[in-house]
């Protein structure tokens, strides 16, 4: 899964080639990430995965591995 996710964060963050993602990978630290982006991957998220993420939910996002484990424990585990 963690493959298919950086590929999105990829897309939505507009992220260099080459850049390794990896599940400690921090959105603002690393990635240089806004919260307009943020919202932006969240929404693609939603849209890839069939979720509803809540806003007190995204904000505790900080890393790959943040999001990833909330997947997981939402039953979606590709």
């Amino acid at each position: 899964m963690l493959e298919k996710f950086a590929d999105i964060i990829s897309q939505q963050l507009h992220v260099a080639p080459g850049t390794v993602i990896t599940e400690e990978t921090n959105f603002k630290q690393d990635l240089r990430a806004d919260s307009f982006e943020l919202m932006e991957l969240v929404m693609a998220l939603e849209d890839e995965f069939g979720l509803k993420i809540e806003d007190d939910e995204f904000e505790n996002f900080e890393t790959v591995g943040d999001v990833l484990e909330y997947i997981r424990s939402q039953g979606i585990d590709e």
